[in-house]
């Protein structure tokens, strides 16, 4: 209701500071606005970082499993990128990260293991690296994880980045939040302002307002997720599958008998459709979204009639 009744004429110029939404926004979050900066996703955010707290004796250090386009930014703004191999059941070690100089990202949950890190292991790297910007990219968190913006009072290198694609169903309006001390969100804001001051429109600001004030339906629908995703899990493990703990709005699971680029081309022959990556370490793993309970059933009735089949060709090994 709020969007539709607040949603600006496209003839105007959007609030470039979008000083509502970040009022909103900070007050759910427990915040000050100043601590607040909307952007354009969370990737455009990401991005300012790579570019202000990067560069010249500060690498960008982060998981050689994780989201890809920290590659992309390094490589994108000219970055030294160092990335640290996670163990062999995917966790993080911290102290992999204490011990070398740079800008930490860390995706909290992962991706696309679904893996979360508790917010006292993560304050482990931001207080050993005083000289140095954290940042935790927090973009699946509302699925079971715990969020490390309280720790932002504490620690001025800290920097946490959210967005609404994922458990605020607004991936098509494209909004995101950095969350930090002052003086990080003020390199930011130069950045901004440097570029494109007008990078949230008035539209996803009322949105993303409406979305904030309806806080109990995103509860809700998280609640829905969580659930479906321990169906899922559930049923995969009865078929003989292994998977991560994933606090996300996926699964990540790999049967042992079988190749994942074999199981993915199955899938999509039934018109399911996953996500399959081909790195060596992750090849036969397959990335499930979480849909309806519904959507999850036939997925599950599709993998067992699959598994059923003949012993596909190049099983993993």
């Amino acid at each position: 209701m709020y969007a539709k009744e607040n949603a600006r004429a496209a003839n105007l110029y959007c609030d470039p500071d979008a000083n509502e939404l970040c009022a909103v926004f900070a007050k759910t979050v427990g915040v000050d606005p100043d601590e607040v900066l909307p952007g354009n996703g969370s990737d455009e955010l990401l991005n300012f970082a790579f570019m202000a707290f990067c560069g010249g004796d500060k690498p960008a250090l982060f998981a050689d499993i994780t989201y890809g386009f920290y590659t992309v930014f390094a490589a994108l703004n000219g970055i030294e990128q160092v990335r640290i191999p996670l163990a062999d059941d995917f966790s993080l070690n911290v102290y992999d990260y204490i011990e070398r100089p740079g800008t930490v990202f860390i995706a909290n949950p992962n991706a696309p293991t679904g893996i979360a890190l508790a917010p006292s292991e993560i304050e482990k790297i931001v207080a050993a690296k005083p000289d140095d910007v954290i940042v935790v990219d927090e973009a699946y968190v509302d699925f079971g994880a715990e969020s490390c913006i309280p720790l932002i009072k504490e620690y001025d290198t800290l920097l946490v980045i959210q967005t609404f694609s994922k458990s605020r169903s607004m991936a098509g309006a494209r909004l995101g939040f950095a969350v930090g001390d002052r003086a990080l969100i003020n390199d930011l804001k130069t950045l901004k302002y440097s570029t494109n001051p007008y990078n949230v429109n008035s539209y996803t600001q009322a949105l993303g307002i409406g979305t904030l004030l309806d806080g109990d339906y995103t509860k809700n629908c998280c609640g829905d997720i969580i659930a479906v995703r321990e169906f899922t899990v559930d049923a995969l493990k009865k078929l003989g599958f292994e998977l991560t703990d994933s606090k996300a709005n996926f699964v990540f699971a790999r049967h042992p008998g079988y190749s994942g680029a074999e199981l993915y081309k199955k899938l999509a022959e039934r018109k399911i459709l996953v996500r399959h990556f081909g790195a060596e370490r992750i090849k036969d793993y397959l990335r499930i979204s979480i849909g309806s309970r519904a959507q999850m059933e036939k997925l599950t009735e599709a993998l067992t009639d699959i598994l059923a089949e003949e012993t596909i060709a190049g099983g993993a090994e």
